[in-house]
């Protein structure tokens, strides 16, 4: 399975060289056709939820081939989805089995259920090609040390993994791409972007591309139709998982065929407990980055990009918080282990050129921003999410990821004319560098900033304060202990 002169040598030298000359599809096959020794292999890390929502668009593209899949739980009903029988509907399309685990209650996951999958899916598409059978892991590390011919890498992981799986492939020589956030460390996201450049392998964070609408608004904006812009209001309906108010107590025993230890990675070690793992992981600081890493970057990241935001210079945040009696006396609980119910972050930014200062304010759990007095007078009922861009001549209303954007200035409400574009495959562009083709614009070096500004706004949340932030020495400026939260406490053996 390799190309004449090392399919993967030759990969890896023609995104670092800029140079490739690939035989065209049509002329291997057929319209679409990509011959074995051509196409990408790829292991994907992580097979959850969201891992299964996804992987049908890595079987049906003819440049891929997934050679391994790798999770630390064996097989399991216990996964955590948006609807009932979800995953495995979606499951049996993958299968061609309607039938398929009919009398299972739950939702299915686990690294020999992706195993099933590849395996049968290639069967029934690609009977006529020469494909190996998929391989299994627990241990990602044992992946990239077994699997010698892979050309890349997708990490589907709690957000916890993501650093530590992203930065142990690509010093492997592998290319990657992982759903966001890059990492739920500032510290962490900051080695992920170093070491993409360091070792110029072809990256891609998922989240690319699915706010451009608002990289849209933000060029009208730019040619002045509310003036300077002085503040953007990002909402959100998440939380759409639980967020956990206590340590868990009980001890339930680990389930058969999960491997605890290999889930916990680099966080600190603690008992099994269902309300850490799959889905639910999230709410935890420990293992996931909160509602604004779930889909801040989704809405935001366009917005970073058109406005050439860096990191921000100071963030602040205001939570929710809960209380428990004790002793006849309620208290608020102290809470430095989970993400609260609702919360308001605010991240301030630099001026650039000639934009000025600009506010950026993040909502989630049920929490809105104030109407301006303009798009108030119009009877506005405020939408479940939502983005509102505030400028000194007038404002723009529009959906999360900038659907239907309406523009309030000089007294008029009018729909806002955006220029139209084409979306591309969700990792289209990255396919295309791994072929040695141009750096795909969702590469990790761009995502640096939003990365930064989502990691910083934890950091306020956990401080409690207003942080004050140097970026270019990494270092909160204001708070003698600030710095703790820029940077994870590592179980031996996991130190990055």
């Amino acid at each position: 399975m390799g190309f004449d002169i090392n399919r993967r040598t030759f990969l890896g030298s023609a995104v670092a060289t800029g140079v490739v000359s690939v035989v065209p599809r049509h002329v291997l096959g057929g319209a679409g056709y990509v011959a074995p020794s051509e196409k990408i292999t790829l292991a994907q890390v992580g097979m959850g939820t969201q891992g299964f929502n996804e992987l049908g668009g890595l079987l049906a593209d003819p440049q891929i081939q997934i050679v391994a899949v790798c999770d630390p739980n064996t097989d399991s009903n216990d996964y955590v989805e948006w609807g009932k029988h979800s995953i495995r509907n979606r499951i049996r399309t993958y299968l061609g089995d309607p039938d398929w685990r009919e009398n299972a209650s739950g939702a299915p996951g686990g690294r020999e259920v992706g195993r099933l999958v590849v395996d049968t899916y290639y069967k029934n598409q690609r009977a006529a090609e020469n494909f190996k059978a998929c391989a299994a892991y627990a241990d990602f590390r044992e992946l990239l040390e077994q699997e010698t011919d892979l050309d890349a890498v997708k990490v589907m992981t709690p957000d916890h993994l993501h650093a530590t799986v992203c930065i142990a492939a690509m010093r492997k020589g592998k290319h990657v791409m992982v759903h966001k956030p890059l990492a739920n460390r500032l510290a962490e996201g900051r080695l992920v972007v170093d070491t993409a450049r360091q070792t110029r392998r072809a990256t891609h964070l998922l989240a690319y591309g699915s706010g451009s609408a608002n990289g849209l608004i933000c060029r009208r904006i730019k040619q002045g139709v509310i003036g300077k812009l002085r503040e953007v209001h990002n909402w959100t309906n998440r939380p759409v998982w639980p967020q956990y108010t206590e340590i868990p107590q009980d001890r339930p025993p680990v389930p058969k065929g999960f491997d605890w230890d290999l889930w916990l990675g680099p966080a600190v070690d603690r008992p099994y407990h269902p309300n850490y793992t799959h889905t639910v992981f999230r709410g935890w600081y420990d293992f996931g980055g909160g509602s604004m890493a779930d889909m801040g970057i989704y809405s935001l990241w366009p917005v970073f990009t058109a406005l050439d935001l860096e990191a921000p210079l100071s963030a602040e945040a205001w939570a929710t918080h809960t209380c428990a009696v004790a002793d006849h006396v309620s208290r608020p609980l102290a809470n430095d282990f989970a993400y609260p119910t609702g919360c308001t972050i605010r991240l301030k930014f630099a001026a650039r050129g000639e934009m000025p200062e600009l506010d950026l304010f993040w909502y989630d759990g049920g929490m809105r921003p104030r109407l301006p007095a303009e798009v108030e007078a119009e009877g506005i009922e405020m939408a479940r999410e939502g983005i509102l861009y505030v400028g000194d001549e007038g404002s723009i209303l529009a959906g999360f990821q900038g659907q239907s954007p309406q523009l309030f200035a000089k007294g008029r409400r009018d729909a806002l004319a955006l220029e139209e574009t084409q979306a591309g495959a969700r990792h289209g562009s990255w396919l295309g560098e791994v072929r040695g083709g141009a750096p795909s614009p969702g590469s990790f070096l761009n995502a640096a900033s939003i990365t930064d500004a989502v990691n910083l706004g934890t950091v306020a949340l956990r401080a409690r304060k207003k942080v004050l932030f140097d970026s270019a020495n990494m270092k909160i400026t204001n708070l003698a202990d600030g710095d703790k939260y820029l940077r994870r406490e590592y179980r031996n053996g996991w130190e990055l």
